[in-house]
């Protein structure tokens, strides 16, 4: 029998619950995911939020805005520190935003200290990965600590040609989104389990896909709709 991929929730359990808030991470856990995937973004004051876009409604850019104003007109966007507080030992797959081609992009490497800093506070970097489509931001979590694991997130790429790079560069994951992933599966996770590289594919909700994958011997798998992914994956 097939070990069946971790099944990582998207933004928090986001097909029942608001994502990217507590109440949809608490509700990850409590429908039984491996994990969480989340966004992070920083403010002007240093504090790392959880939000997907660059602006939230009524606020603008985050990075313009001091948490304290962040909290009182958003109480729904929580701090990463807030969410570790609920995920206890869940996995946690932290994607840093801020990107070089984002409206706040972060040159001096602010978000990755953070996390970093954050990570070592707490003292929970065996249930993080810290992903990120810009190579800057987990190339910078890999020169503060080496012991983090880092995925390098592709989307419109060929899984098998992008291993390398993580090789390279000692990120230990591979996100690829699952339609390029399932033109070349099988040649994708020989390439990248030869390589020492693991294989976590996104956004997926169909069944059929996630047992096709699952067999073909991928790590993780993301979703919106964990109860589906795991009544297709038992």
């Amino acid at each position: 029998m097939v070990k069946r991929p971790l099944v990582v929730a998207h933004r928090g359990a986001s097909a029942v619950a608001p994502e990217n808030t507590i109440a949809a991470f608490a509700r990850a856990a409590e429908l039984g995911a491996d994990g969480v995937e989340l966004d992070v973004h920083i403010t002007h004051d240093g504090e790392l939020v959880v939000h997907h876009d660059a602006e939230a409604d009524g606020l603008g850019r985050l990075l313009d805005r001091a948490f304290a104003e962040i909290r009182l007109a958003r109480p729904d966007i929580p701090t990463l520190a807030e969410v570790f507080a609920v995920t206890g030992a869940m996995l946690v797959n932290v994607e840093i935003k801020c990107c070089a081609w984002d409206s706040d992009p972060d040159p001096d490497g602010r978000v990755a200290a953070a996390v970093v800093e954050l990570v070592r506070e707490l003292g929970n970097g065996g249930q993080v990965i810290v992903s990120s489509f810009d190579l800057a931001h987990i190339d910078a979590v890999r020169s503060l600590d080496a012991n983090l694991e880092t995925a390098f997130l592709i989307h419109g790429h060929s899984p098998a040609t992008m291993v390398p790079i993580c090789v390279d560069r000692g990120h230990n994951w591979l996100h690829p989104d699952w339609g390029n992933l399932d033109r070349e599966l099988d040649a994708s996770i020989a390439v990248a389990h030869e390589a020492g590289v693991r294989l976590d594919s996104w956004t997926i909700d169909d069944p059929e896909v996630l047992r096709r994958f699952a067999h073909a011997g991928v790590d993780a798998l993301i979703t919106n709709d964990v109860t589906t992914a795991l009544a297709a994956l038992s």
